[in-house]
C-alpha cells in the first residue's frame, strides 16, 4: 500500500504530509519503507526511532522520515531545524504524529494501521485538498499497481 501511494502521489512539488498512526507493531515503519521503495529509494530504509529523522533524497521529492515515538514533549522538535523543510519540494511521514501536536504542518493524508491475528488493516483519509487528489489517485491506479 505505501507503494501504491507513492506511485499516486499528485504531480507537482507540493509539501505533502503524511501521519501515520496505530499501536506498536502496527506497521507504520513497514509502510514507510514501502512508501520509500515506491519513490526509488533502493538502499536500507532505516528506523528512525533513535535518530528522529531520516532525509531520503529520490528524483521527485525529499522525503522526511520522522518516528516521534520517544519524544517526551513537542518542543523537541525545535532543534530539528524541520521547519526549514516545510516547502515545496518536500514530503513528510511522520509516525506517532500526536507526539509532535502544535509543531507538525496539518497532515494531507492521515493513514491509520492497525494489526490483528489475520493481517493488519489500513485506513487512509484525505485531510486536505491535497490529499483529497491523492486518494483519487490511488483509486484510479490499475489493478496490480
Amino acid at each position: 500500500m505505501g507503494a501504491r501511494l507513492a506511485a499516486a502521489r499528485p504531480p507537482g512539488n507540493a509539501l505533502g504530509i503524511i501521519y501515520l498512526t496505530g499501536d506498536l507493531g502496527a506497521g507504520k515503519t513497514t509502510f514507510a519503507r514501502g512508501f520509500l521503495n515506491g519513490c526509488g529509494v533502493s538502499g536500507p530504509v532505516k528506523s528512525p526511532t533513535y535518530t528522529l529523522v531520516e532525509m531520503y533524497e529520490t528524483p521527485a521529492v525529499s522525503v522526511i522520515h520522522l518516528d516521534l515515538y520517544r519524544m517526551l514533549d513537542p518542543e523537541e522538535l525545535d532543534p530539528l531545524g524541520l521547519r526549514e523543510l516545510a516547502r515545496p519540494g518536500y514530503l513528510w511521514l511522520v509516525e506517532w504524529p500526536e507526539q509532535g501536536t502544535g509543531r507538525l504542518p496539518p497532515p494531507d493524508l492521515v493513514v491509520s494501521l492497525s494489526g490483528g491475528l489475520t493481517g493488519h488493516d489500513i485506513n487512509v483519509i484525505g485531510a486536505s485538498a491535497l490529499g483529497e487528489s491523492w486518494l483519487s489517485g490511488v483509486e484510479n491506479q490499475p489493478s496490480g499497481t
